[in-house]
């Protein structure tokens, strides 16, 4: 005797129904008339609607998000193009230094005056034997090494009482910091450390993008050759 568990249909699912109309997807071509019974709540107009009202208001939808993806990426490229702009005013200032004991000066005067950081300050480390005795080689702590080997990218976010902030003219008022490893193409070690820090908690915060930032370290870590070199 059969079992009448066995025999009983199981119900229809859901999911049973939309597998079966992605495996027949000429159902509706058989059947154009259930189209028409169709109806669907809107989430735009809160109202029930026919099918083909639905497909409209979806595909305007997606339109919108279209529109301001391209508003976004208009805007984007705008602030990109103006950032790369101070980059280059930044980079031909500082091959206009004569004497490479001005460089770290002129890398931390760019950087307030063309990128507009409230405050800047940078401490080297490993500098040819004239410069040991400059303001810009002394103060760099041990700690501050060890924390700039271990920096692959640029840190962005709060003032975690870091040592390095307090190289700044108003340690108490560097809500958010950017700290920039500097050292050679490829090495391990690092030979400095360049502190960018604002009052607005929010101006460098963590996840932001650091593109611009490595840029920065890359640009100032090269240029600062000629004061490890005495070139």
């Amino acid at each position: 005797m059969t079992d009448t568990a066995d025999t009983a249909a199981t119900p229809l699912t859901e999911e049973d129904v939309a597998r079966y109309l992605q495996r027949t997807p000429e159902f509706f071509e058989h059947h154009a008339e259930l189209l028409a019974e169709v109806r669907l709540h809107s989430p735009l107009s809160g109202r029930v609607v026919n099918l083909q009202e639905r497909q409209a208001e979806m595909l305007r939808e997606k339109l919108r998000i279209q529109e301001q993806r391209l508003t976004d990426f208009v805007r984007y490229g705008g602030e990109n193009m103006l950032i790369s702009d101070k980059l280059l005013r930044w980079s031909r200032q500082l091959f206009r230094v004569g004497r490479p004991v001005d460089l770290p000066a002129a890398i931390m005067d760019g950087l307030e005056h063309i990128f507009s950081v409230p405050q800047v300050a940078m401490k080297l480390w490993d500098v040819a034997d004239v410069y040991e005795s400059e303001p810009f080689a002394l103060g760099a702590s041990e700690n501050v090494k060890s924390l700039a080997d271990s920096l692959r990218q640029p840190y962005c976010g709060v003032n975690a009482a870091f040592d390095a902030a307090q190289w700044l003219a108003e340690p108490t008022q560097a809500a958010s910091l950017a700290l920039l490893a500097l050292r050679d193409e490829g090495a391990e070690h690092a030979f400095g450390l360049l502190v960018l820090a604002s009052p607005d908690s929010q101006r460098f915060q963590a996840g932001m993008g650091t593109d611009f930032l490595e840029r920065i370290a890359a640009i100032a870590s090269d240029a600062l050759s000629r004061v490890r070199n005495d070139q």
